[in-house]
């Protein structure tokens, strides 16, 4: 110990405390955000094993700790903001830890030190992935959170001439928060033609963009959700195919299909069809009373579809649903915009 320098010892103090502060705030993000027993674990388990000394070493960095003189702490960080998003937050702290542990790391190989520099190497290749899960992970339930209200679906079969952007730009304009894209009868090229014309839109204005259907689409444009129906690959086959922070969307017409894409891992449900519909004759009709059933088995995001308009949205908001699909209420009108925000005032009771 007496080979080390006092600096040397204030180096490795430094590190132990910024990767001890690193840690906890992701540990709060994985416990308190998501509820998530295995990654709590697995970084309380880290904080424990990378932070922890021994008595003799403890004291050798206490007595060279000095906060009030260190000129890092009077430093501003250029470019950085006080306020971050908290997938920022993340990132932030998870670079934090990352950055000690590399230092830690090599501060280990000085002979004098009885300190394990492969436990730190080790740590920070596994906090790289617990840092991609995390980010992922609340990324996918911020867009959870941003599925309600208005979810306008743009049908190719109701474009009449117009550009999908177009409609959806109206759309967002009028308070919709979803837009899906579906397009039965395209080809695999005019129908990623048109995912990438909307997806730009969605995200420049900061709304959900939903790929139907099609895995291969929502994979290559890496869209924010995937929506599938009974017929199509199961939900917990499409789980492994699909990045965390893409949300997936269930067709169900029973509790009995809820309870199964549930279990399977679905996201959000597509419960329906409410009412007699034109764009899908069909359909068989639930009816509203259907969401209050499956809620009772299902904790998920209801996104109810099938026949709503202005005249029966607030029956359906009612009985539950977290979000509206519609679409020729909004692609059947001459002014989108304006039938997106009637249907947008109703269900905020305007």
């Amino acid at each position: 110990m007496k080979e080390l320098s006092s600096d040397q010892f204030r180096i490795i103090d430094a590190n132990i405390n910024r990767l001890s502060e690193g840690l906890r705030v992701l540990e709060e993000f994985a416990r308190m955000t998501l509820n998530d027993t295995v990654l709590t674990q697995n970084l309380k388990d880290m904080r424990h094993q990378t932070v922890e000394t021994d008595t003799g070493l403890y004291k050798q960095l206490v007595k060279s700790r000095d906060a009030a003189g260190d000129i890092g702490s009077d430093m501003e960080v250029s470019g950085e903001s006080n306020k971050r998003e908290p997938q920022g937050i993340i990132a932030a702290n998870a670079k934090r830890a990352q950055e000690s542990l590399r230092v830690l790391e090599e501060m280990a190989k000085i002979p004098a030190l009885n300190l394990d520099s492969e436990r730190y190497r080790k740590a920070r290749f596994e906090l790289y992935t617990i840092e991609k899960e995390l980010v992922s992970r609340v990324s996918r339930k911020d867009k959870l959170q941003s599925l309600k209200g208005i979810y306008v679906i743009i049908d190719a079969a109701w474009l009449k001439g117009r550009k999908p952007s177009d409609i959806a730009r109206k759309a967002i304009k009028g308070g919709a928060g979803v837009i899906q894209l579906r397009c039965k009868e395209c080809s695999h090229r005019e129908f990623l033609d048109m995912v990438r014309d909307i997806q730009e839109v969605c995200r420049e204005k900061g709304v959900l963009f939903i790929v139907n259907d099609s895995l291969e689409i929502a994979l290559a444009v890496k869209a924010d959700g995937l929506h599938v129906g009974q017929e199509d690959m199961p939900a917990g086959e499409l789980k492994k195919l699909i990045p965390i922070d893409m949300i997936l969307g269930c067709s169900a017409r029973t509790v009995e299909e809820a309870r199964e894409v549930f279990k399977e891992g679905a996201d959000y449900l597509g419960v329906g069809a409410m009412f007699t519909t034109a764009t899908k004759e069909s359909a068989e009709v639930v009816g509203p009373d259907r969401i209050g059933q499956i809620k009772k088995f299902v904790d998920l995001p209801i996104v109810a579809i099938g026949g709503i308009n202005k005249g029966n949205i607030k029956e359906v908001m009612e009985a539950g649903a977290d979000a509206a699909a519609v679409i020729s209420a909004v692609m059947g009108a001459d002014d989108v915009e304006k039938a997106t925000r009637e249907l947008v005032n109703i269900v905020r009771g305007g």
